[in-house]
């Protein structure tokens, strides 16, 4: 476990996980924390040995309030962003490279807000976007490298729409995981496997 420091409050401090290994990093961000997510999530869990498994460091970490995260659970966009970014800015002083912004459900809408205007994220890697949390004309309109992963059966990211949404935007590839939902009770594995394939490119 390590301790994050916020930005927005310097007494409190967020809780993560960091896996060190090599010199780029991948960020994750759980979903939303007032409906149970957590670092504990099994996505966050199998994204992070992705990224182990082709040596890349990873820090998953908890928004304010859940776990061992000092303050108040809110599911306010602007909480969110400064907690990504406390949690980025800890990975950047950690890793010299390259960095990825990752996130799951509500975690990617902050992924992808955080990505803007940082040039040390040169890449997204997003589980279950939900359209309704962050449009997927700005994952589009981020230009970086991405990979978007939705379950077959997910109702909250609906893997049609995102696939029609990204069918002009090259850079942005799209798997669909069957027999999953936005919950990935199923093709946890398989979600798994194409993470660390994409990774290894990254």
């Amino acid at each position: 476990m390590v301790t994050i420091p916020r930005r927005d409050a310097a007494a409190e401090s967020l809780e993560g996980i960091y896996q060190p290994l090599g010199e780029a990093g991948l960020l994750l961000a759980p979903p939303h924390p007032l409906y149970g997510g957590s670092l504990e999530s099994p996505v966050l869990s199998e994204l992070a040995w992705a990224a182990t498994q082709v040596g890349l460091a990873s820090l998953r970490f908890n928004w304010r309030g859940v776990g061992a995260s000092a303050g108040e659970r809110s599911g306010r966009a602007a909480d969110a962003d400064a907690d990504y970014a406390a949690a980025l800015d800890q990975l950047a002083e950690t890793v010299p490279g390259p960095l990825v912004a990752g996130g799951y459900s509500f975690g990617s809408g902050a992924a992808v807000r955080a990505a803007a205007g940082n040039p040390r994220v040169r890449s997204l890697l997003l589980v279950a976007p939900p359209p309704a949390l962050v449009a997927p004309t700005a994952i589009a309109d981020a230009g970086l490298r991405t990979l978007v992963l939705v379950g077959e059966y997910d109702t909250l990211a609906p893997a049609r729409e995102l696939i029609a949404a990204f069918d002009s935007a090259p850079h942005v590839s799209l798997e669909v995981i069957p027999h999953a939902d936005h919950f990935f009770a199923e093709g946890l594995a398989e979600l798994g496997r194409l993470a660390r394939e994409w990774l290894a490119g990254s």
